[in-house]
């Protein structure tokens, strides 16, 4: 690796450019930029920010050498438009407030020890980490046994996700749609598991990072060994209802799982997969009707929240007198000035003879 900003910035100029092109672009002389390359003269704070933002890449990467550990990449579920053949977020513009307050909730205790995330990047040792009938506990899994946090919030357009000094953070919306939140868990768990969190990829790029981590989450959820095994073909109504009560998803996904196997769709299924999935379940699964768990997996799925990890950091810190109340009593939807919570006694004020003592006058 290169062990100094010269020659970082030597290594990343572009090939069809000369130095005199780029040192005009940057604002310096050529013959500044040149003696800087070289070592004979150092670069200036601005003259780094300058390079940084022309070559596309972190201040923190130029002066270090390293990547900037608080730096937030995030990348999002994208729908496909079949206009463009290409998948892209249409509601990004609108999540940004939210996706920048949730960011700013993590890097205010980014010094707090939130433990690093364990992700395997192996679908199947996934799956084991996460351990048998994953899909009903399936964030409270994410969180204890791959340290990946969950924050679920109304009004998002999609899911996302993003690492933050080693901490793996999934988005989801709080919308009742419980098989749906499961595939988008298991789709930016694909992302993350395989490092897909750099929004600067070109969009070919991106597109081969989505089908992957599509193909990640239907091997999660859908494995294939066990479709295969089953014998879809003699299936009743009853046990498809049972199968998509049990591995959390929607009929239309269980169809394009059965179809990219070349596992041929049964009727039951046909008939199926384009009627809402809790009108199959209401319907057709044998289920208590009483306690109603259908409502309740809906009333979870559309419940604000926010991981209790990242809640104690914040505690933590209020209390020391680090951070103020704001941020927390965002994440948990209440005012400000009803959150009771400890914080450091409010000092007494200095009197007049004090400060003058203070500021030596």
């Amino acid at each position: 690796m290169a062990d100094s900003i010269g020659e970082r910035v030597r290594a990343l100029l572009p090939t069809d450019r000369t130095h005199r092109e780029v040192a005009a672009s940057v604002e310096m002389t050529p013959d500044a930029f040149s003696r800087s390359l070289s070592g004979q003269r150092g670069f200036s704070a601005i003259e780094v920010a300058r390079i940084a933002i022309y070559l596309g890449v972190d201040v923190h990467y130029l002066i270090t050498g390293e990547g900037d550990p608080l730096r937030l990449r995030m990348v999002a579920r994208h729908d496909f438009d079949l206009a463009t053949g290409r998948h892209q977020v249409s509601g990004a513009s609108g999540d940004q407030d939210v996706l920048d307050d949730v960011a700013l909730a993590y890097r205010q205790v980014s010094n707090a020890a939130l433990s690093s995330s364990r992700i395997p990047s192996r679908v199947t040792d996934v799956s084991d980490a996460l351990g048998e009938g994953f899909v009903r506990p399936f964030i409270s899994r994410l969180e204890e046994r791959l340290g990946v946090d969950v924050v679920r919030l109304p009004g998002l357009s999609t899911s996302y996700s993003f690492t933050l000094s080693g901490r793996g953070v999934i988005l989801v919306p709080a919308d009742g749609n419980w098989f749906r939140q499961n595939w988008s868990l298991a789709h930016e768990l694909g992302h993350l598991s395989q490092g897909h969190t750099d929004p600067e990829t070109s969009g070919s790029e991106r597109d081969r990072h989505e089908e992957a981590a599509n193909a990640f989450a239907a091997e999660l959820l859908l494995p294939e060994a066990q479709m295969r095994a089953r014998g879809w073909a003699e299936s009743t109504v009853e046990a498809l209802a049972d199968a998509i009560w049990e591995r959390g998803i929607s009929t239309s996904a269980l169809a394009n799982r059965l179809r990219s196997l070349h596992i041929p769709v049964p009727r039951v299924v046909e008939e199926w997969r384009n009627q809402p999935t809790q009108r199959l379940i209401r319907q057709h699964w044998d289920h208590d009707q009483f306690s109603d768990p259908v409502t309740r997996r809906m009333e979870d799925a559309a419940t604000r929240r926010f991981p209790l990890a990242l809640q104690q950091a914040h505690v933590t810190l209020i209390a020391r007198g680090v951070l103020p109340k704001a941020t927390l009593a965002w994440m948990l939807g209440v005012p400000e000035s009803t959150l009771e919570i400890d914080e450091p006694a409010p000092s007494a004020p200095m009197s007049a003879d004090a400060l003058t003592s203070a500021l030596g006058l």
